[in-house]
């Protein structure tokens, strides 16, 4: 089955960096997925993080983390990455990463990033 495992998370203090890593399987045809990454704070609802089309030539970046994180995707490794830079507390939260092909939505079940001193 189509499965998404996320790495990379963990504890950081603020002004540190963390790259995230979502590995895919069982996917024919990764190339062809548009991948994202969303974030949920305990208590808050998931938000969009970033988001980069199958190409990987455009994306999309939250207003909360744009000059911060950078998404990339490697589609013969069949990963996406966020690399995170100057992390702040606010980005505590559990990262998921998402493949999306028409109306097809596959999820990885999240890596835990908390930025604290």
């Amino acid at each position: 089955q189509v499965v998404l495992v996320e790495s990379g998370g963990g504890l950081v203090q603020p002004g540190g960096s963390l790259k995230l890593s979502c590995t895919a399987s069982g996917f024919p045809f990764f190339s062809t997925y548009a991948m994202s990454w969303y974030r949920q704070a305990s208590g808050e609802e998931r938000e969009l993080v970033a988001a980069i089309n199958s190409a990987g030539g455009s994306t999309n970046i939250a207003d909360s983390v744009k000059g911060r994180f950078t998404i990339s995707r490697d589609n013969r490794k069949k990963t996406v990455s966020l690399q995170m830079n100057s992390l702040k507390p606010d980005d505590t939260a559990a990262y998921y990463c998402k493949a999306s092909r028409g109306l097809e939505n596959y999820w990885g079940q999240g890596t835990q990033v908390t930025v604290s001193s």
